[in-house]
């Protein structure tokens, strides 16, 4: 051991010494080098392809997924403008690996049970091409508040975050969900060397208080999801007792829960991926950051039986890549910025919905995509489109129902900066898009006021976008602008 790696419990590595044998020496002379840097791009707004050609910090891709990219230490995408338009979610490149390896189709019923504070949610929204349901939970209201902002940062309309207890949700759940994924509290052995602290985390509490979490949050996850559904339970530790023995303990108390292979061992993209260790759990999937380009990781796919099963054949799936970039906006493609209203609401429709102005349902017919007036729910002055009967979750602690359109404040409308980043710039009809190399883009995202040249943009709201991509609203009367951008999210 080194100077390097001092600061590693010593019981930590008696049991990686234990566990890696011979390996163990290479292991720990990975913790002499920096974590790897990643970030993961939002196929739900961009192509991958288009990505790479407008990113100016990604390095190399990421293998075991199709839109996972490394970036550098001095790099700071966390200010880029991309960053505040969604285009991308920072992520560490094996946190990547669950997410990708849960074989979600557009309209599924998604869970993301221990979601905060996103990185997996957003991936599994974009995967589903705003069709379906996701259900975003965190016990932690404050850490679900994170979660809320990356799912209305990357424009995910059909999600509901609530903040509940998972055996709260399984009283109501049972059986409802078509794929769900349990990203299990852990000790965190994976992350040392990313942070260092969690070290000192690990010493006072140990592998053992958090493998009796896993096993009270997994048969929850059991229960609701429906036969012939399927499962990836994860962690970001190394320890056996939390990986393995808690995938024994849903194989052992739940004979109708399988565990499938999820990946080709033997594909050139899982290079360095371990086998998870004994017979019964072998088809788990490790990740050791001296094998791979990644930090510490575990991952398995299971699948719940259904009546009658004569068989499952995992190459049916499209398992270990990423979410297909069909549903991305191709900005060469000149038709796409071409504007086109769908909404239109007669004088029975705004009659029936009467808690809704004439200045909102105005507004919304200059939105390019479809907001269903049936759908359309007020609370207070505020208004959400619903992505599924709310009735659903009575009684629940409910973050985010659906997406948030803005609120209407005597009469007037104001749209949100959620409805903001869920359109793209051919479905609203009066754009300001300015090059990411425009100063104005910098002044607009720290809500200063910027100049709007005569004829770039209309009076009223206006869509802010940068390259294409909105960022937020302003108003604009008579050629004085005022900035609308949301002062929460402002660049520091």
């Amino acid at each position: 051991m080194s100077e390097k790696t001092n600061w590693l419990p010593e019981k930590f590595i008696e049991e990686m010494k234990e566990m890696l044998g011979s390996e163990s020496d290479a292991f720990f002379k990975s913790y002499e080098s920096d974590y790897f840097r990643g970030m993961r791009c939002n196929n739900l707004k961009i192509s991958s392809s288009e990505f790479e050609r407008k990113a100016p910090f990604i390095s190399e891709k990421v293998k075991w997924t199709d839109n996972g990219y490394y970036t550098k230490e001095d790099d700071q995408p966390a200010k880029h403008p991309y960053y505040f338009a969604g285009l991308y979610y920072i992520q560490e490149p094996s946190a990547m690996l669950p997410a990708a390896l849960l074989p979600i189709e557009p309209g599924d019923r998604i869970l993301d049970l221990c979601a905060a504070p996103g990185g997996k949610t957003t991936e599994l929204g974009a995967k589903l091409k705003g069709e379906g349901l996701l259900v975003s939970n965190d016990i932690s209201a404050s850490r679900a508040k994170a979660l809320v902002k990356n799912v209305e940062l990357f424009g995910i309309k059909n999600a509901v975050v609530v903040s509940e207890a998972p055996d709260k949700l399984a009283e109501r759940f049972e059986g409802y969900f078509d794929k769900i994924l349990v990203d299990a509290p852990c000790s965190g052995e994976g992350m040392f060397r990313k942070v260092h602290s969690i070290a000192k985390n690990w010493e006072q509490y140990g592998s053992q208080y958090y493998a009796d979490i896993q096993r009270q949050v997994l048969p929850s996850a059991v229960k609701m999801l429906k036969p012939g559904g399927m499962m990836v339970y994860s962690t970001c530790t190394f320890s056996k007792l939390e990986d393995e023995d808690s995938l024994s303990f849903i194989l052992t108390n739940y004979p109708d829960m399988e565990l499938v292979s999820a990946i080709d061992f033997e594909d050139e993209r899982y290079r360095g991926f371990s086998r998870g260790y004994g017979a019964e759990t072998d088809k788990a999937i490790r990740l050791f950051p001296h094998r791979i380009n990644g930090e510490g990781h575990f991952a398995a796919l299971l699948r719940k039986k259904a009546e009658g099963d004569t068989g499952f054949n995992v190459k049916d799936l499209s398992l270990g890549t990423a979410s297909s970039n069909t549903n991305a906006d191709n900005e060469d493609d000149k038709d796409n910025n071409r504007f086109k209203s769908v909404n239109r609401y007669d004088n029975q429709t705004r009659a029936k919905y009467k808690k809704i102005s004439d200045e909102t349902f105005d507004f919304f017919e200059n939105i390019g995509f479809k907001i269903d007036a049936s759908k359309l729910r007020v609370s207070e002055e505020r208004l959400y489109m619903l992505s599924t009967d709310p009735d659903v979750f009575n009684r629940l602690r409910v973050l985010r129902t659906g997406l948030f359109l803005g609120e209407m404040k005597k009469g007037r409308f104001e749209p949100s900066q959620s409805l903001a980043l869920a359109l793209k710039i051919s479905e609203y009809p009066n754009v300001l898009n300015l090059s990411v190399e425009d100063d104005r883009v910098v002044r607009y995202l720290k809500c200063e006021s910027i100049d709007v040249e005569e004829g770039e943009a209309k009076d009223g709201y206006c869509l802010i976008a940068v390259d294409g991509y909105p960022l937020g609203w302003g108003k604009i009367d008579k050629g004085h602008f005022k900035n609308k951008y949301l002062p929460s999210w402002r660049l520091q």
